[in-house]
């Protein structure tokens, strides 16, 4: 993922219309105006006047980070994804970002409807437990990879994409065998997905592993065969692989309970062990900040911790009330935003200050935070 956005040079159709929108800056052109506006912060600009709140959404100006987040409606779907006939009753997700400078809400645009997109959280056969709708980030798209059907079968034949400076969703290549439960995780511009459970078990589906290029040209894309696990033990319930250094690091199950780790390298197309004291310390949702840093929540304690892999220890960083119980994590542009217990909210720590500060998020009314990542935001609003 990108971390500095670079600023384009404005093309005719993006200049400003000084008589109807105002000058950016006197006695400057605009493309000049927006290369000095660039340096400053988007809340500064946003806070200023009109004209630099607008340059804010502007195509050529380099965008800020937004939140990226999936929500299932508390009473059932929304007309936010309206179908023919009415609301389609099997899809309880719902996709929205969240505006930092503004702090506002705004759904994304409707996800295509050929194949028709069913994808549930909750099924009245599954009351102690939500399924998992398991998504991710790379190269600044948001990739929904894996889910459940009403049917209780996979529901993606294809990743669904998300692509933000597009404003617009896409398939990426067919899935060779769909699955649910399974790993999923992106390191160096690349997708992964191991193990998991189709139609039904089949063990050599469980000790799987494919990855999908984003980094190739489209028309080259596809899913490939990389070496298997040695067991099935990672089907048994989603699975975060997390980038780090050059490997995919990742536990067999959640929370405190006793567990086994699993890295794998992307370079030599090999699984190693984890280390003893990161998986000793690997006692929740855990994320990486920009492939260098591993950060994860004690969900018992409320413990953010990053993981020090030198000493092979984890760091505490902060312990809040509001971090227990913490569903998921996602990391970027120094900030860690974790979904707090029964998707009420969203608690995001600025780890860059010391001591790490944090606020919360709240949802739109009605809805429940599923998954949340970090990316940039989108082009086409306007102010």
């Amino acid at each position: 993922m990108e971390t500095t956005p670079q600023c384009t040079n404005p093309t005719h159709s993006d200049s400003f219309d000084d008589s109807e929108n105002g000058t950016l800056l006197p006695g400057l052109p605009d493309d000049l105006a927006q290369r000095c506006l660039s340096s400053l912060s988007p809340s500064l600009l946003f806070s200023v006047c009109h004209p630099w709140r607008r340059l804010l959404y502007f195509p050529s100006f380099p965008p800020f980070f937004s939140l990226y987040v999936l929500f299932s409606p508390l009473h059932g779907p929304t007309t936010t994804n309206p179908v023919p006939g009415g609301i389609d009753p099997q899809n309880s997700i719902e996709f929205f970002s969240f505006d930092p400078i503004s702090s506002s809400w705004t759904p994304l645009p409707n996800p295509p409807q050929n194949p028709p997109l069913h994808l549930l959280h909750r099924h009245p056969s599954f009351l102690s437990r939500n399924l998992p709708i398991q998504s991710l980030t790379v190269s600044n798209h948001l990739v929904l990879i894996a889910a459940t059907t009403h049917k209780l079968f996979p529901a993606l034949s294809s990743p669904l994409v998300f692509h933000p400076e597009s404003n617009s969703w896409f398939y990426g290549p067919q899935i060779s065998t769909p699955r649910r439960w399974c790993v999923t995780g992106s390191a160096q511009g690349a997708v992964y997905m191991a193990s998991g459970v189709g139609s039904h078990y089949q063990g050599d589906i469980a000790r799987s592993m494919e990855r999908w290029d984003l980094n190739k040209k489209r028309e080259s894309w596809g899913w490939e065969n990389k070496a298997p696990l040695k067991d099935g033990r990672f089907s048994r319930e989603e699975v975060e692989a997390v980038g780090y250094r050059g490997k995919l690091c990742m536990v067999n199950v959640k929370g405190n309970a006793v567990k086994e780790g699993a890295v794998y390298d992307v370079e030599l197309d090999k699984w190693e062990e984890m280390p003893q004291g990161m998986v000793a310390g690997w006692n929740g949702p855990a994320a990486t900040m920009d492939e260098d840093v591993i950060y994860v929540i004690d969900e018992v304690k409320g413990r953010l911790s990053k993981y020090d892999g030198e000493k092979d220890c984890w760091e505490k960083v902060i312990e809040l009330e509001q971090l227990k119980r913490a569903e998921q994590i996602t990391a970027g542009r120094g900030k860690i935003c974790a979904i707090s217990a029964k998707g009420e909210k969203i608690i995001v720590v600025d780890v860059r200050d010391k001591p790490a500060r944090f606020w919360e998020v709240a949802p739109p009314p009605g809805m429940e935070v599923v998954a949340v990542h970090v990316l940039p935001r989108m082009i086409s609003r306007q102010h």
